[in-house]
């Protein structure tokens, strides 16, 4: 169509309407898939690209998909009929890292580990570190407002955003926040973005907030005989006021097939472990502190890392999870969703019970890992993509997932986002008043729809 040209007349970087490239870019890492064949593909280089390419949606009343690296787990940069799939990947530059304030501010399409990896040389670090942290960008993560494993005690994505740039739906580029470690002008509208899963706007630039390196972290590593019983050893430590910088649970099924791809020497009979981590001046005692409190609970055993090589390598078990999921996934059948369940930390054993009642009743296999420590569980469905009645019991047990979580005070969605898979759920987790300020503010920001339509916000 001519106005397609019209706007590769007006980009530095790329345009492109080939189908098959147009299909690679298409979903992102879920099961869910493309609600129909997207019209092109923009690739920005800069800020400029983004502007012009909302101005030319919002002028022709096309829908935009904005994406970064799609490592998304909840469909949330899979295409739309007729839309413009938006790529921010290739701004992946740091702009500025600013020792003085310790801040930095960064393109949103760069790596989380990248950044990571330049930060160290300057004794700096940024912790939002998502499973996925060597593939997903940081417009990513302040899209879904990413967590991971250090945030039981770093915190989230949120708590380290200072300032953002956005293009809003006409084109409109805007600085939401501020540099300053204070600031109370006007509505907290950064807080307000991210999260926001491309919704609102596309995020073009970002500030933020660095803390100093710490040391390397010393481990503990606890077996149990079942996920029950390590649930309440998690409960029973946090409770001491204990303050991990790492605490990670894997059951029974997990390491088996972590085990079945890569042999890290877990011990495969027993039910769950838990891996712990501190990187405080207290780190000896705190691992023993662990220790104690995990055989109190029925810990079978107990090993310490005490090197950060050791250290490491239990990490590197852990990150291995999901893609010992895709490996098991792919001889059995094809079919995994992967969850992602938080609930209050004293309902975790409860919760983990739950799942193998639901996994008992529907007969499927359902595998879990967790940021124990704050309770934001991972259950992973596993079904038979190619025989009906499987792929109906897989999804039956997905939702029946979430649904118990609600019960128990939790909420569908720790840290993945809601994106196209969830978005049904949005609404049995927000009271009438609630659903209404976030259609109101939706129409306030994008009043013809075309940000991201068909996900997080569409069953509002």
């Amino acid at each position: 169509m001519s106005e397609l040209a019209e706007l590769a007349g007006q980009l530095s970087g790329s345009l492109t309407t080939d189908p098959d490239i147009l299909a690679t870019y298409s979903a992102d890492q879920s099961v869910y898939r493309a609600d129909g064949t997207a019209l092109a593909l923009v690739r920005a280089s800069c800020v400029d690209d983004v502007v012009a390419t909302m101005r030319w949606a919002h002028a022709n009343g096309v829908p935009v998909v904005p994406q970064g690296a799609r490592s998304g787990l909840s469909g949330g940069a899979c295409a739309v009929d007729g839309g413009i799939l938006l790529s921010v990947s290739g701004m992946d530059r740091i702009l500025e890292i600013d020792e003085a304030n310790m801040t930095v501010t960064v393109e949103p399409g760069i790596i989380n580990k990248d950044l990571k990896d330049a930060l160290r040389p300057k004794k700096l670090a940024y912790p939002p570190d998502p499973g996925s942290y060597a593939m997903c960008s940081i417009g990513g993560n302040i899209a879904t407002n990413a967590g991971g494993m250090c945030c039981v005690k770093y915190g989230v994505t949120r708590e380290y955003v200072r300032e953002i740039k956005v293009v809003l739906a006409d084109g409109t580029l805007t600085r939401l926040g501020h540099r300053t470690v204070k600031g109370v002008a006007g509505l907290d509208l950064a807080s307000l973005f991210t999260g926001s899963e491309g919704t609102l706007g596309v995020i073009v630039e970002a500030t933020l907030k660095l803390v100093p390196l710490g040391p390397d972290p010393l481990s503990a590593l606890a077996t149990f005989p079942s996920v029950t019983a390590a649930a309440e050893a998690v409960s029973a430590y946090m409770n001491t006021g204990a303050q991990p910088s790492m605490l990670e649970m894997m059951d029974g099924t997990t390491i088996a097939m972590v085990q079945d791809m890569t042999d890290f020497g877990l011990d495969t009979s027993v039910g769950a472990v838990l891996i712990m981590q501190s990187d405080a001046t207290t780190a000896a005692a705190d691992t023993e502190a662990f220790a104690d409190i995990a055989q109190a609970h029925g810990a079978v055993d107990v090993a310490f890392a005490d090197n950060a090589t050791d250290s490491e390598l239990l990490v590197a078990a852990r990150r291995s999870s999901q893609t010992a999921y895709e490996h098991y996934a792919q001889s059995h059948g094809g079919g995994q969703m992967l969850d992602d369940v938080c609930v209050p930390r004293d309902r975790l054993a409860e919760f983990c019970t739950g799942l193998t009642r639901i996994s008992e009743e529907t007969g499927i296999t359902v595998a879990v890992i967790a940021h124990a420590g704050d309770g934001n569980t991972h259950p992973s469905v596993f079904f038979d993509d190619s025989d009906e009645a499987s792929v109906k019991a897989g999804y039956d047990a997905f939702h029946r997932i979430m649904e118990y979580g609600l019960e128990l005070g939790g909420t569908i969605t720790g840290e993945h986002g809601v994106g196209a898979l969830k978005a049904v759920w949005l609404p049995e987790e927000l009271d009438e008043g609630s659903r209404r300020l976030h259609r109101d503010i939706k129409d306030a920001v994008d009043p013809d729809g075309i940000l991201n339509p068909g996900k997080m916000l569409s069953h509002l």
